[in-house]
């Protein structure tokens, strides 16, 4: 350990700018329950940049300060400082997840456990070099596993589990989802090939869908294709699927997968009905890849519900033994089946030149950020 420390926080002020910078804060002390560990790798999820960026125009974003020190500033239009009261003037911290070494240990026997150990980490702020957490917020990786391994040990593998967790408990037994071939995505097709659950994979382009096939995918329906609605009811036919999950938000892609649906459930009814079947369709929708407004055009019935997917929330329904499994298979699996590959690395400094900003904020598939705070 040193007396150094360095976080990068995001801040909105008063006068309609959002600052991104790194500030020099103390070292963490730990706490009975708690742990320092020294971080290693922390990933940039879709996520992370709505506490990064907020809702900033990122296109007016200018750099200053040096190369050791960026800040980066950004207007936020008018419209939506109402929305961000309670972030004017404060500091916030960034990052949801990472990994590294546990260098200081707090006096309960949970916390001195973990002394030395490699874990994964959730919780505020760990674009930072040291971060303090409980030890409820830690996962012990298995020996042998590395910091960029485990960095994407929470948000991705518990959101992809708690899908299909979430189809069991509300009795789907089948599942749609789109940007299939994201990170999170492919690590759901290995999840239910694995678990012998039928998946449907939406994508948007020829390569994305060879991919997934290439990965052993049964069902990829391309939604560029002229024939996509029609490719999507028949895999529904088939598979059954009545639940989706949808990172992108905005457009009607969720109002399309509702009408395959009906579509695929109504084919063989003997009698029209005006309020169409009566089998219970759920769309949830879990990212905001397309801000725009979500349109549904209702020609499936009444049968149906469209909801907000969050990772929290969905582990608060499931329950406390079903989340200490997911757990431990996310630990045991974390080279395998819930396995991150990245494109780039970068410092904290890098992380905030335009250059890289303007790379990881077009969120591209196949295109993922690995932050490396120790340099």
């Amino acid at each position: 350990m040193t007396d150094k420390n360095i976080q990068l926080v995001s801040t909105i002020s008063d006068d309609h700018k959002l600052t991104l910078t790194l500030q020099d804060i103390d070292m963490p002390q730990p706490s009975a329950d708690e742990v320092v560990v020294r971080l290693e790798a922390a990933p940039l999820n879709p996520s992370d940049f709505g506490v990064m960026f907020s809702m900033a125009d990122m296109s007016t974003a200018v750099q200053t300060g040096t190369e050791q020190n960026p800040i980066v500033t950004a207007d936020v239009p008018t419209k939506f400082m109402p929305a961000l009261k309670t972030r004017v003037n404060k500091d916030t911290p960034v990052g949801n997840e990472g990994a590294g070494t546990v260098v200081a240990a707090g006096s309960s026997p949970a916390a001195q456990a973990l002394m030395g150990k490699m874990v994964a980490v959730i919780g505020g702020g760990t674009y930072r070099q040291y971060h303090c957490v409980n030890v409820k917020s830690c996962l012990a990786l298995k020996e042998g596993t590395t910091a960029k391994q485990g960095a994407s040990s929470f948000v991705n593998p518990l959101t992809a589990l708690a899908m299909v967790e979430t189809m069991r408990a509300e009795g789907h037994k089948a599942i749609i989802h789109a940007a299939a071939a994201s990170s999170l995505g492919q690590m759901l097709n290995r999840i239910c090939m694995a678990d012998g659950i039928d998946l449907i994979n939406i994508v948007r382009k020829d390569e994305q869908e060879q991919l997934l096939r290439d990965m052993g995918a049964k069902y990829v329906v391309n939604s560029s294709s002229d024939t996509f609605i029609a490719d999507l009811t028949a895999a529904i036919t088939k598979t059954g699927a009545t639940i989706s999950f949808d990172p992108i938000g905005g457009g009607q892609l969720s109002s399309d997968i509702l009408n395959c649906m009906e579509a695929a459930i109504t084919a063989d009814a003997e009698e029209y009905s005006v309020y169409g079947s009566t089998t219970f369709k759920q769309a949830y929708i879990y990212g905001a890849l397309d801000r725009g407004p979500i349109t549904l055009n209702r020609n499936f019935g009444f049968a149906w519900g469209v909801n907000g997917f969050l990772l929290f929330n969905a582990l608060g329904k499931l329950g406390a033994e079903t989340v200490k499994s997911m757990r431990k298979r996310v630990a045991e699996e974390i080279t395998t089946t819930f396995a991150s590959s990245y494109t780039h690395e970068v410092t904290l400094q890098q992380a905030l030149h335009l250059q890289s900003i303007k790379a990881y904020d077009k969120q591209a598939t196949g295109e993922k950020y690995l932050i490396t705070p120790q340099g």
